[in-house]
């Protein structure tokens, strides 16, 4: 095993500059969306070329005489749970400003998610941000949506667009619209292009402070006895469901 190297791995994935991606689309999807990668390593190198080669033959060449073979305890070190494509790499994080991101003028919602507290669950919903088009991502709360875990379940795709933790929403020119089980049935509502689409903790919901602020508050049908989705589940049926004017 490389000591030094898995040593090394272990800081960046606490350096808040630094985004530790693991498995070939996480690095696939940096690449993609024009992040500055630090390192790769890879148990196989030539199989990663063939993967590219086969996903991503846009990046051709991206990755030539930069990917240093590991063997897999060294991999198993670097990465908790270590991906089936044997790679993990680093990237550094790009700069955000979620006031500019806010101020956009471009029509597509911002993706608020008040205080969540599952790693997975952020990820996921970055992801589906990122394939919906959304303006960005924003989470109040103590857990950094950067974490490697919710980079891990976002496949990489934080670097499709801005994703940054927030204190406080400001005020703004964007309607925030409150997603919330009490609301009024979201499919009767046409929602603002540029909405904040706040959605709440994984149990407690929105806050009343942040509901008190919404401009509407809207909610997605569901069958009697069955209490609520999964926060991925909802942003995704929010994004792709709404009646966006």
């Amino acid at each position: 095993m490389n000591e030094a190297l898995v040593q090394r791995f272990r800081r960046q994935r606490g350096d808040p500059g630094l985004a530790v991606l693991e498995g070939f689309h996480a690095l696939k999807h940096a690449l993609r969306f024009g992040a500055e990668i630090v390192e790769v390593v890879a148990v196989d190198p030539e199989e990663l070329e063939r993967l590219a080669a086969d996903l991503a033959p846009d990046l051709a060449g991206s990755l030539d005489g930069r990917v240093v073979p590991v063997d897999g305890e060294t991999l198993a070190g670097v990465a908790p749970q270590a991906p089936h494509t044997g790679v993990v790499s680093v990237a550094r994080r790009p700069p955000v400003d979620a006031a500019a991101a806010l101020a956009d003028p471009h029509p597509a919602p911002v993706i608020l998610l008040e205080d969540p507290r599952r790693m997975n669950n952020i990820g996921v919903c970055v992801r589906v941000a990122a394939a919906a088009g959304a303006a960005a991502v924003l989470t109040a709360g103590r857990i950094d949506p950067w974490h490697p875990e919710a980079l891990r379940a976002a496949a990489g795709l934080h670097f499709a667009l801005p994703v940054a933790r927030i204190d406080d929403l400001p005020e703004g020119d964007r309607a925030l619209i409150a997603v919330d089980p009490e609301g009024d049935d979201i499919r009767a509502a046409e929602l603002s292009p540029r909405a904040v689409l706040a959605f709440g903790t994984e149990r407690h919901g929105l806050s009343p402070g942040l509901l008190s602020r919404a401009d509407a508050r809207l909610g997605l049908p569901m069958r009697p006895g069955v209490s609520s989705l999964n926060l991925a589940t909802s942003v995704a049926a929010v994004l792709f469901c709404g009646r966006f004017g």
